[in-house]
């Protein structure tokens, strides 16, 4: 039973996954070519933050209930009540910050962005924990809808807000504030829960003593993927970090996509065979030849292609994007091993050793990012290609000590 609805997560995993990635790079696109690069750039100098915030929201719970074998009715309402408060904390900072964030990049356009766009944090935190329960359920086809139709109906305003308004940026804020409400709506209708029960102070202190140590890897993480447009946003303009933030994310596509299906349906159903360790050699292994598989060619195709299809699909202006996605792409192949690697790690209850991986790979990477910056954005993205090939060994290093 175990291994058919690991069968039926997986399809649907990939389908939500799938639709969903080539339909937003699709809006994207089609975006791109309207608003230019320093629309693009505006909204990612907000990334950092943002992420902060949503890693701040879950605290490494929603890994610790997926783990946790005896999981109960008081831990899904001690979370959801946690991540209410911590979500409307972390907007009111936000909000208080916003002069703070357009004055660091001169751009007095961002109080109002941040703002607006910052209503993500508390409203993503509306639908945490029903993502939690279809997880541990395996129940991916569910996320699919809710994530699909969201993603095709904010894109599609977006689309119409900027080409038949010319409203700018805001198509962009409207397309992200959109996607989270639409998203919740329809989890909370197809798969409907409320809080049973208040909060759980011994169930808290249960799953944060797991969580914790995911909550600090994840902030390492959520700085470290956003850090380069903090940096650029700040060294150069609005125009490179669009042009660097459209790179990142279409050469991020393919791997990351894999990297999404293979985390969310590997790490409850290794969580099933953690006390069978052969079954989970087994299973570690053969994920990391199906990523191989799928993601090399991939991405080797996009590598080769990537300033003719660009300029191709959204004009001239976006030229300068293609040599990095060219770059990015030989660094963006491995993510779905690291990923597998990092799963394997949290199953086998390393949360330690995890956080310990990351505090490594996250000191290399700021001197790699402080080396490389003043050489210009195409030095920053040979760094990270640098850096995902030092990540790579030192995650197989000590996965490969655990396993057998």
């Amino acid at each position: 039973m175990k291994t058919r609805s690991a069968k039926s997560g997986l399809i649907w995993s990939a389908i939500d996954r799938i639709v969903t990635q080539v339909a937003q790079l699709c809006i994207m696109l089609i975006l791109a070519k309207q608003l230019g690069p320093e629309a693009f750039g505006l909204i990612g100098m907000l990334a950092v933050f943002i992420a902060i915030s949503q890693v701040l929201v879950d605290s490494g719970f929603s890994s610790a209930i997926i783990r946790k074998t005896n999981r109960c009715e008081t831990d899904y309402s001690t979370v959801f009540i946690f991540n209410g408060l911590v979500a409307l904390i972390c907007y009111g900072i936000l909000w208080s910050i916003a002069p703070f964030i357009a004055v660091f990049y001169n751009k007095p356009e961002l109080v109002t962005i941040t703002r607006w766009i910052g209503l993500i944090v508390p409203i993503n935190a509306l639908g945490v924990v029903q993502k939690i329960r279809l997880s541990v359920l395996l129940d991916f086809k569910t996320q699919a809808k809710a994530s699909i139709s969201a993603a095709v109906i904010s894109g599609s305003i977006a689309i119409m807000l900027a080409y038949y308004f010319d409203l700018g940026v805001w198509a962009l804020v409207s397309q992200t504030l959109l996607l989270s409400i639409i998203n919740v709506l329809l989890l909370n209708i197809l798969n409907p829960w409320l809080p049973k029960t208040g909060f759980s102070m011994e169930n808290f202190k249960d799953l944060f003593g797991f969580g914790y140590k995911l909550l600090l890897s994840s902030l390492l993480e959520s700085i470290y993927a956003n850090i380069y447009p903090l940096f650029i946003g700040k060294w150069y303009d609005a125009t490179k970090l669009g042009h660097y933030s459209q790179a990142n994310q279409l050469s991020s596509v393919p791997a990351m996509t894999m990297t999404n299906i293979l985390q969310r349906v590997t790490y409850p159903l290794l969580s099933h065979m953690q006390h069978d360790t052969n079954k989970l050699d087994n299973t570690y292994l053969l994920t990391i030849k199906l990523s191989c598989l799928v993601v090399f060619p991939l991405m080797t195709f996009l590598s080769i292609s990537a300033t003719p299809l660009l300029i191709f699909l959204i004009g001239e202006q976006w030229q300068p994007a293609g040599i990095m996605v060219s770059i990015l792409c030989c660094g963006y192949l491995l993510y779905p091993l690291h990923a597998i690697n990092l799963n394997l790690l949290q199953v086998k209850g390393r949360s330690d050793l995890f956080l310990k991986l990351e505090l490594i790979k996250k000191i290399a990477n700021t001197i790699i990012l402080f080396c490389a910056l003043p050489y210009g954005i195409t030095a920053l993205c040979l760094g990270i290609v640098i850096n995902s090939y030092f990540a790579l060994f030192v995650n197989s290093y000590y996965t490969g000590q655990l396993s057998s």
